[in-house]
């Protein structure tokens, strides 16, 4: 039985929420994001706030029940404060900064990493050696950075790599003689 389900998900007055058969769509300003509920899971949309109910006791409807409850919760939070993730260049010359709507990596390639930055998403680099991800979705974040932590994934043995601020690297013991 789902925990997270049971609490509803309070709506601030700013964002507006409308109903289009099993469609919820939230708009705050320009920003629209709109998400598709599950027929096995019921909501019921009150001043205020969104309340999710297990449609039958099916395992899966349970499941799908506190799940739908997280994603309506990241959809609002996304629009009322956003998310941001950090992000580290760890190693040698390793460097990074926005031009345009491109972030061009320096990863200690042959060649330079130009990524399109999609819509939605804000790319900061205060210094050099940090990227600071901005966006309202929660999903398209963690995807972009995901993607940027592929053009150079972390060694073990030295710990040079692209690394989100506040994770573990596990470091591996050299060759001993």
């Amino acid at each position: 039985m789902s925990r997270v389900g049971k609490k509803p998900v309070n709506i601030p007055a700013d964002i507006k929420v409308t109903v289009d058969g099993s469609v919820l769509k939230f708009a705050k300003g320009k920003i629209e994001e709109s998400y598709n509920v599950d027929s096995r899971v019921g909501f019921e949309l009150s001043a205020g706030s969104i309340a999710f109910k297990s449609a039958n006791g099916v395992k899966c409807a349970n499941a799908l029940w506190g799940t739908t409850q997280k994603n309506v919760s990241n959809i609002v939070e996304g629009l009322t404060t956003g998310f941001s993730v950090e992000l580290e260049l760890v190693g040698v010359g390793y460097k990074a900064n926005v031009a345009g709507r491109q972030l061009v990596l320096e990863l200690g390639y042959s060649h330079n990493i130009k990524y399109d930055i999609p819509d939605g998403i804000e790319i900061v680099c205060p210094k050099p050696t940090s990227i600071i991800v901005k966006g309202h979705s929660k999903k398209l974040v963690g995807d972009v950075v995901a993607l940027i932590k592929t053009y150079r994934k972390v060694e073990p043995y030295k710990g040079k790599g692209v690394i989100r601020v506040g994770d573990f690297v596990y470091r591996k013991e050299g060759k001993k003689k």
